[in-house]
């Protein structure tokens, strides 16, 4: 069931209903996403590429207009990606990113996913979510290399690949455990987060 919350003042009368996206909420996805990516808070994308990953999306609908976004795309068979991550900004600050994200973290678990990463300048909010800095690496060898083979951007940032350091300049790489028994893997291979920005917590 898709999470919903009543929204705040200025945002709109009624509940957010957050859903999964339809080719008929792209436009509105690329209107909330556009200023972002000319900020180079979020990586610019084409229209193709937007119904291309219909399916990881998810939209926040308040009084029928789009408020909010947000994609999980999955790397490997523990691990996925936040992608896209956008309110609109009359609706900031009333728990949408929140719902967004809520869905997003339900999303991973339901497809057997045990950690999230996601690169970020909010670290305030992810890290008000569960989420932690990370240094290096968390992936044993024979996935690094096997993840070596995608030539997907956001893998090359979850790795700390040179190729996209021009992308992640000013981001925080970070990662949200939803199994315990990931966050003790990585310890013991050395590779994972470094001291926590907030108690992993419910997003």
């Amino acid at each position: 069931m898709s999470p919903t919350q009543d929204a705040g003042s200025g945002a709109g009368t009624g509940p957010v209903v957050v859903r999964p996206a339809r080719t008929s909420d792209v436009r509105a996805v690329r209107a909330l996403t556009a200023p972002l990516a000319e900020r180079r808070v979020l990586v610019a994308k084409e229209a193709v590429a937007y119904y291309e990953g219909l399916p990881e999306l998810v939209v926040a609908e308040l009084d029928g207009r789009v408020v909010g976004c947000g994609a999980l795309h999955v790397f490997w068979e523990d691990l996925a990606e936040v992608r896209t991550l956008a309110v609109a900004d009359d609706a900031r600050g009333t728990g949408v990113g929140g719902l967004v994200l809520a869905e997003l973290l339900r999303r991973a678990r339901d497809v057997g996913v045990a950690r999230v990463f996601c690169l970020t300048f909010e670290t305030r909010f992810f890290a008000a979510h569960g989420f932690e800095e990370i240094e290096g690496t968390p992936v044993a060898p024979e996935v690094f290399a096997e993840l070596l083979r995608s030539h997907d951007d956001g893998v090359a940032e979850f790795l700390d690949l040179a190729r996209v350091k021009p992308n992640t300049l000013g981001n925080t790489r970070m990662i949200r455990y939803l199994e315990e028994s990931a966050r003790a893997l990585d310890a013991a291979r050395g590779a994972g987060p470094g001291p926590a920005t907030a108690a992993p917590g419910s997003a």
